[in-house]
């Protein structure tokens, strides 16, 4: 297999179960991620078992996927990359954003707001519209996003980052749409509550979060990160061609059994 994917948000988490998901599958991976410190060394672990995988179809770029600048410098190395040929799949898996309440001791400002929006929602439709320009999307490629039981359940601190999904869905509906007809069809992937290292950034409580998650469960256990790569995986094959501006849930029937 020639084919390559695009990943935006690709060292930890469902990004790179992902990565790693698709490596096996037979794709050349590449990704973006933003990464300091602690993060860092996390990265350098996927990296290092998708290169060894994919034997070194593999590229990561540790910068700011959701700038302009980026897009259009790094696109360029893309079709390079690509040989020309259109990506498989463009997947957002960013999960870089505020979390804070509306209200309150620290209310969320439009900075903030304005900054979570563009990154976790808007960003995907700036990709897909330079990556499109640029016949790097074609018949039989996939937008995706990831998304959130958040985007319709009202939760602590988890405003600003719910708009966004919300956002990105719509988004994501919009491209499917519109790009339908050429054979480039576009899905939001909502996961249940993962126990990843974003989550532990949406609330103190997360440990707590994850217990009562997984009694409500109908199959008693949390989502996983593979669970969502396999989720992926199936729908970059050819009997999925004809799914089109939905949302795609991977939750055990998490969103369908109760009060959050």
């Amino acid at each position: 297999m020639s084919e390559w994917v695009l990943i935006l948000g690709g060292s930890t988490g469902h990004g790179a179960a992902t990565a790693k998901r698709l490596a096996k599958d037979g794709y050349g991976i590449i990704a973006f991620h933003f990464d300091r410190g602690e993060a860092k060394k996390l990265a350098a672990e996927t990296i290092t078992e998708v290169n060894e995988t994919t034997g070194g179809r593999c590229h990561y770029f540790n910068t700011n996927a959701a700038a302009e600048e980026t897009m259009d410098k790094y696109i360029t190395q893309i079709k390079e990359i690509t040989g020309g040929e259109p990506v498989k799949l463009l997947l957002h898996s960013i999960a870089f954003g505020t979390t804070t309440n509306f209200f309150g001791e620290k209310p969320v400002t439009q900075r903030q707001m304005d900054m979570t929006v563009h990154v976790m929602g808007n960003a995907l439709l700036y990709w897909t519209q330079k990556l499109y320009a640029e016949g790097l999307l074609a018949n039989g490629s996939r937008v995706m996003g990831l998304t959130s039981e958040g985007n319709y359940v009202a939760m602590e601190g988890y405003g600003p980052v719910s708009v966004a999904k919300v956002a990105m869905e719509a988004i994501i509906r919009q491209i499917g749409w519109e790009l339908g007809q050429y054979g480039i069809t576009a899905n939001a992937v909502q996961a249940g509550v993962t126990p990843t290292r974003a989550l532990t950034k949406i609330t103190e409580g997360w440990e707590a979060w994850i217990e009562n998650t997984k009694k409500r469960n109908p199959m008693r256990r949390n989502t996983t990160p593979e669970d969502v790569a396999g989720t992926i995986s199936m729908l970059l094959k050819p009997e999925a061609d004809f799914i089109n501006c939905s949302i795609i849930y991977c939750d055990g029937g998490e969103s369908r059994s109760g009060s959050f």
